[in-house]
């Protein structure tokens, strides 16, 4: 039963963990089949089973062969997982890490054949999931691989915080050599794109924090700033990317200047992603920018400790399903748009005349 409504494909997550939890949570609102057509890659037998933990007796599921035959009016689930899949809440097993990888890798195919229009992925557990064919640190570094992406942007999004990362899913110890100026640059490119084309920012203002404390003191705690980080800025102001910084990160999400930016280029992942979850943890988003498919998360992971307790907070696996939802109709609107522009106006004057003041506002750090 095709429908105009945004096909959402689900990957089910870690079986052992809460995806299935905050997926029924979620879903169990009739408001949710208004907006888009929910299609569950996982196991029915695995539903089944959390259902009965959870004492959920609201909630159905129509079983499908295939994405095709989903049904527009209900919450859709197509069995991608072998029926011995055995669940043990709270563990981490070899089992939940196969589990969690059939789910994704038909969710993924399907999206690459235009059966479903988004995908949102329930958590996985990062070393359970590893084996022969996956090989990757997380969700973002696998979809950049199958969707044939030189680079994507590890992207956290709130209604109050957007925060992206120059290095993500690598030990600390190798932030500093995998900085150059050429990757910031990729990443202020992909985040300056996204602001504009998902996001519908005219013309994006992008704040970037430094790496070393007090953004290296001019050099005295390290020199970074000024060898890769400046010259960065400085290539993507050439570009028309308004990137200011670096500012040092301990005072920045503190300060007025937050206010004044649309997003935050942190350069590596803690710097970034324990500012945002402290400020918007139950309510933000891992989004994948950068890639030619649409792909959210819930920005926790799969809290094994609460599993199968039906106290998992669903909120933030909410907002990713309406962030999806939003980027899928915010791209379809720029596509239209970028195909029909207004040739009797020039544009970018007219962003020059209302932003002109806008950089003068923003205080330059001291470096």
């Amino acid at each position: 039963m095709r429908t105009d409504k945004i096909r959402l494909g689900i990957s089910h997550g870690d079986i052992n963990g809460i995806g299935y939890e905050i997926i029924f949570k979620a879903l169990n609102d009739s408001r949710m089949l208004d907006m888009c057509t929910p299609i569950i890659y996982g196991s029915s037998k695995v539903a089944a089973y959390h259902r009965k933990t959870l004492n959920i007796s609201n909630f159905s599921l129509n079983n499908i062969k295939e994405a095709d035959d989903a049904h527009a009016k209900r919450v859709n689930i197509i069995n991608c997982v072998d029926d011995n899949v055995r669940v043990e809440l709270g563990k981490e097993t070899k089992m939940g890490g196969e589990a969690a990888h059939a789910a994704l890798s038909a969710a993924v195919e399907d999206l690459k054949n235009n059966k479903i229009d988004v995908l949102v992925t329930a958590p996985i557990h990062k070393k359970n999931i590893q084996s022969e064919s996956f090989q990757f640190p997380g969700h973002t570094e696998y979809l950049q691989k199958e969707f044939n992406s030189k680079d994507s942007l590890m992207f956290l999004v709130s209604d109050v915080l957007k925060v992206g990362v120059v290095t993500g899913h690598i030990p600390l110890s190798e932030v500093s050599k995998a900085i150059t100026k050429e990757k910031i640059l990729t990443k202020l490119k992909i985040m300056n794109k996204s602001l504009k084309e998902d996001f519908t920012i005219r013309k994006p203002k992008i704040a970037v924090l430094g790496l070393n404390p007090h953004s290296g003191d001019n050099g005295l705690i390290g020199k970074e700033e000024q060898e890769i980080i400046i010259p960065a800025l400085e290539e993507a102001k050439q570009k028309d990317i308004v990137a200011l910084g670096p500012y040092p990160a301990d005072g920045f999400f503190g300060s007025n200047n937050l206010s004044k930016f649309d997003a935050v280029l942190a350069m590596y992942h803690d710097q970034g992603l324990t500012p945002f979850k402290t400020i918007a943890f139950s309510s933000g988003v891992n989004f994948t920018a950068g890639l030619p498919i649409i792909r959210t998360s819930p920005d926790h992971g799969t809290a094994f400790e609460i599993a199968g307790q039906g106290v998992a907070d669903e909120e933030s696996f909410r907002q990713a399903v309406y962030l999806a939802i939003d980027v899928f109709k915010n791209r379809t609107s720029y596509k239209e748009l970028s195909k029909n522009p207004l040739k009797s106006y020039d544009i970018s004057k007219m962003d020059d005349k209302l932003d002109e003041s806008l950089p003068e506002e923003i205080e330059e750090p001291e470096i």
